[in-house]
Parts: C-alpha cells; sequence; structure tokens
C-alpha cells in the first residue's frame, strides 16, 4: 500500500501550505499530495479563509519535483469541462506528467447558491457530471470532441497540446453513491475515492464497484482504491496507521492522509516515521 497526503487550503496560509508539500517532496513514504476544490471552508466556519484549489495546485506543482499532484475532488459544476480539460492538460505538462484529475458531482450547496453557480437536484448533478465525464475523456484523448447532451454542446472541439500522460492523466472519481458514482466510475476512472469510513463500509462498496466493473467487463484491478484517513489536531499518528491498515486488510491501495490546519511540515517526518515502522509500505522508488 502507499502513503498521501491532503492539505486542504482552508484556515491555512499558502507559506505553510508551502513548506508543507515542499518537505513532503523529500520524503519518499508520501506517493502523492492533494488539495480540494471549495471556495469556503467545509466542515469548519465557512467564512473563513480558503484558497482556490485548482491555482495553488499548480503552483504547488511548480515547487516541487516528485510528488503526484490532483485536486480531491474537482466540483464538476464550478467549470465548463471543455475548460477544464485544457486546465488539465496544461498542468499535466507543467507538472511533466504528474497530475491526477480528481472529479466529483458536486455537493456544496452553500457556495454555489452564493455565486450563483446552478448546482441543481441530485439528479441534475449527475446527469451533467456523466456528460461531464464523456466529454474531459474525449478532450484529452481524440484530436476534436463533437458532443450534443442536455447540459453540454461541443462542436469539432480541440484541447491542444495534451498533456505527457496517456491515453490521458490518471482520471479520479471521488464518491460512493451506488446507482450513479460507483458505475461511472467503473466506466470511466482509473482510481477511485472512497471518502472515508469504516472498512465493512469500504469493503461493500468496494464490491459494489467490483460488481459494476463486471458488468462492463472490465477488470477492477485496473482502477485504484484510495481512502482518507484523518489526522486529528491531537496528532496520534498510531491512529492513521492503525486505520490504514485496517482499510488495507479490505483492498486500499492508497491511504490519503488528511492534515489538520494550520498545516505544518513538522507533523511529516512522524507520520512517515510511523508509517514506515507499521510496515504497511516500502520505499516508493
Amino acid at each position: 500500500m502507499q502513503f498521501a497526503f491532503k492539505t486542504s487550503p482552508q484556515n491555512t496560509s499558502w507559506h505553510d501550505m508551502l513548506a508543507v508539500w515542499q518537505a513532503a517532496d523529500d520524503i519518499d513514504v508520501f506517493e502523492s499530495g492533494w488539495t480540494f476544490d471549495h471556495f469556503y471552508p467545509i466542515f469548519s466556519d465557512s467564512s473563513g479563509p480558503c484558497l482556490e484549489g485548482w491555482t495553488t495546485l499548480t503552483a504547488l506543482a511548480q515547487a516541487t519535483k516528485r510528488l503526484r499532484v490532483g485536486v480531491l475532488v474537482t466540483g464538476i459544476h464550478y467549470r465548463h469541462p471543455a475548460v477544464l480539460a485544457n486546465m488539465a492538460a496544461a498542468l499535466d505538462i507543467v507538472s511533466n506528467g504528474r497530475l491526477e484529475l480528481g472529479i466529483g458531482a458536486g455537493w456544496n450547496e452553500e457556495e454555489s447558491g452564493a455565486y450563483g453557480i446552478e448546482l441543481g437536484s441530485i439528479r441534475e448533478r449527475f446527469d451533467r457530471f456523466e456528460e461531464a465525464c464523456e466529454i474531459l475523456t474525449s478532450l484529452l484523448t481524440n484530436d476534436t470532441t463533437t458532443f450534443d447532451g442536455k447540459y453540454y454542446q461541443l462542436k469539432d472541439a480541440r484541447n491542444e497540446p495534451k498533456g505527457p500522460q496517456q491515453p490521458h492523466p490518471p482520471i479520479c472519481i471521488g464518491g460512493s453513491g451506488e446507482k450513479r458514482t460507483l458505475p461511472l466510475t467503473a466506466k470511466y476512472a482509473d482510481h477511485w475515492n472512497f471518502v472515508g469510513g469504516p472498512p465493512d463500509e469500504f469493503a461493500r462498496k468496494r464490491d459494489v464497484l467490483h460488481a459494476r466493473c463486471a458488468d462492463i467487463g472490465r477488470d477492477p484491478k485496473e482502477i485504484t482504491l484510495s481512502a482518507h484517513v484523518r489526522l486529528e489536531p491531537d496528532l496520534d499518528y498510531a491512529k492513521v496507521v492503525d486505520e490504514a491498515g485496517a482499510l488495507s486488510k479490505e483492498g486500499l491501495d492508497l491511504a490519503i492522509v488528511y492534515l489538520p490546519p494550520p498545516h505544518d511540515p513538522a507533523v511529516l517526518e512522524p507520520l512517515a516515521e510511523a508509517i514506515r515502522d507499521s510496515a504497511l509500505t516500502s520505499k516508493v522508488d
């Protein structure tokens, strides 16, 4: 199993986030780093500070050399998928092929309503998300894309230059909905992110995903399985390792450790040491 970290750009400063990422780039235990895609803080006072996720990720990619980088996950309704495809191709290029393209249907009613960005009903969100998955995959792969959907219409659309990862950057879909999210993950994703929870719930959702892969004749081993595990403010590193280990027994490939704000690079070495001592991972080449 591999490990990653996540620094939500909320209730923190650019200086502190940058320090964490630059320190983590030199610690081989961490395979990747992630931000999120919100304009208001979540799980805290929403009136607090929050840096835009894709802008900060681009800067962090330039400030690092080894870590794979991603937004976990991009709310698809915030940006037209053709615009997002161009953003993804550009970031894949400037990061030298280190981008993971995280996407989701979107859920935050507060910030969507405040900005006048239509979120829609659950059904509308996923109908739009399904169209966006097809458009993104095509624009990142094909010379031109023509699409006539309910939410998006493209005519001979181009996206050049494309990034170095072929056929496109790995697509990560986040969420656990059994009716829409997991079938779309089986069809489009290279990576599925389980937002977090007990091992038995992860295992149940994993089995649903594998069943949806079987429905379309896809090998489920082609899809990386990740989950959030939280490092709480009490900095109980052993708890993080124990939770990751329990998920690993159910087939988890990548544990993404959610670091608490305000961000501090001092947490990284003790976390890495606890991971090394657990024998859950080996040195990343």
